[in-house]
């Protein structure tokens, strides 16, 4: 079974204009990506998708691969949708461009659940929040979950309610910006219309709850700063003191 790492990436984003090619260490963001999301021994290519020939060019010059797609995409889902009709995957993985801290095993944890039960057609990577100010920021997606962790609601709001349980221990999650697809599912996902709680919370995957389909969420371990504002790059920078992997691929 092929499985193809689609890093989608434009350079239009409302809260940090230009963001994919943003340096951190000195190297563009999108390229930390793209180099992390290669250490995966799940995968077998990468493939960075842009409606900007910048980002094109910035890959392609470190010897990357990227597919040029159109600049009408709302959501990240039906760029990555588009880029998989000239990639050829049997598993086609959504890997944010602003998620600079991914670590390999997190890929391996996002495949695993459909390698392992043909049932499964999506699954969706989440972690614990621990800090209050995350657990309020709109800009980390919480979701709330049934018994099977499958996926019930995706909001940038704090979910569960904070009034009404301010001071109990459940389980607070934030989505991550790691989606896996089957191909088959993806095709039917690109071609379902947009929802209305896929607008109001612009988290893309409501899509296809809102459809009737089933999302598999999957927790995984490790800290992940999504790049979100300009000043997320020094949180992310602090971070890299003390990762372990960093050295690996900037030589």
């Amino acid at each position: 079974m092929k499985i193809v790492a689609v890093l989608p990436a434009r350079m239009a984003s409302s809260r940090f204009p230009n963001k994919p090619l943003a340096k951190i260490l000195g190297l563009e963001m999108i390229e930390h990506v793209r180099r992390r999301t290669l250490l995966s021994k799940s995968v077998h290519e990468v493939v960075v998708a842009t409606c900007d020939e910048i980002i094109k060019d910035t890959v392609e010059a470190y010897g990357g691969k990227a597919v040029m797609t159109a600049d009408t995409h709302r959501g990240c889902i039906d760029r990555v949708a588009e880029a998989s009709q000239i990639v050829d995957g049997d598993l086609i993985l959504v890997i944010q461009g602003d998620e600079p801290l991914i670590l390999p095993k997190m890929i391996d944890d996002l495949v695993n659940p459909m390698l392992q039960d043909e049932s499964i057609y999506c699954t969706n990577l989440v972690t614990k929040i621990t800090d209050d100010e995350e657990f309020l920021s709109p800009n980390a997606p919480k979701v709330v979950i049934d018994k099977n962790w499958d996926l019930l609601y995706a909001s940038r709001e704090p979910i569960p309610s904070v009034k009404k349980a301010p001071n109990s221990d459940f389980l607070k999650l934030k989505q991550l910006g790691l989606i896996g697809f089957r191909k088959s599912f993806l095709d039917v996902f690109a071609k379902l219309p947009a929802t209305p709680y896929e607008l109001i919370e612009s988290v893309d995957i409501n899509r296809a709850i809102e459809h009737g389909y089933k999302v598999r969420m999957v927790l995984t371990e490790g800290q992940m700063i999504g790049v979100d504002v300009p000043g997320d790059v020094s949180r992310v920078e602090k971070v890299f003191e003390s990762d372990k992997i960093l050295k690996e691929y900037l030589k």
